[in-house]
């Protein structure tokens, strides 16, 4: 798939935005607790590469796999 950069952004950007909230909203974290957990995160690092596709994904999907990264550290 053919996206810009700024597109490329926006997309990851918008999908960690929701990983922070659902921490947040699902396992109670706080602000700071949550984004801290999301950027030491492989998935984070994992989507920040426009190769691995996984910008393309829904938050959920994301959001579930970065639960079970978090299930296993």
């Amino acid at each position: 798939m053919n996206i810009s950069e700024q597109e490329f952004k926006f997309m990851a950007e918008d999908i960690t935005s929701d990983l922070i909230r659902l921490l947040m909203d699902r396992d109670c974290l706080t602000l700071g607790k949550a984004v801290e957990k999301v950027n030491d995160s492989n998935i984070y690092k994992t989507l920040l590469h426009p190769a691995s596709e996984l910008y393309l994904q829904s938050s959920g999907y994301v959001y579930s796999l970065l639960e079970k990264e978090l299930k296993t550290i």
